[in-house]
Parts: C-alpha cells; structure tokens; sequence
C-alpha cells in the first residue's frame, strides 16, 4: 500500500462522500470575489453546488441578468479557482 499526503487522503474521501458538495461551495465563497469582483460578492446572497451545477442566488435583477450572461466564464473561472473540473452547469436565481 502506498503512502498519501494528507490532501490526497481528503481527495479520495470526498469522491463518494455527499458533504463533498458543501466543501467545494465553501471553497467558492472563499474565493468568490477573487474571481468575480467586489461588487458581485457583495450582491450574492448565496452559493451553492449540488451536483455539477453551481448555484448562485441574488436579489438584485441587474446582477441576475448579467451573471446569466456570464455563465460560461463563471464556470471557467470556478472550476480553475478549484483546480479541477467540477462545474459543468451555472444556474442563476
């Protein structure tokens, strides 16, 4: 048996765990307005993965507008923050 760091141990749990959905948002919101600027963090209420898909809920009409024209580059840029390909569907509400 070989020997594992203690993020490739993590790494390995989570793929068949159901908190791994909950660990990869927490990750996003801590690097959220790193990749979406400081106007945008402040306007989302709330980030969510479920699945593939991220979830991502505001109030704000202009900002729900313009963040389903961004979807692609939200997903690139998520799945680039997280270093592995995570994403596949943005879904704004």
């Amino acid at each position: 048996m070989g020997e594992y760091s203690i993020k490739e141990a993590m790494q390995e749990f989570l793929k068949g765990s159901r908190i791994k959905g909950g660990i990869q948002s927490l990750q996003i919101e801590d690097v959220w307005e790193e990749i979406m600027g400081k106007t945008i963090a402040r306007y989302t209420d709330k980030l969510q993965i479920i699945g593939d898909k991220l979830i991502i809920s505001t109030s704000v009409a202009p900002l729900k507008n313009e963040l389903k024209y961004q979807k692609e580059k939200i997903k690139q840029r998520v799945n680039e923050a997280l270093q592995q390909k995570v994403i596949n569907e943005v879904i704004v509400q």
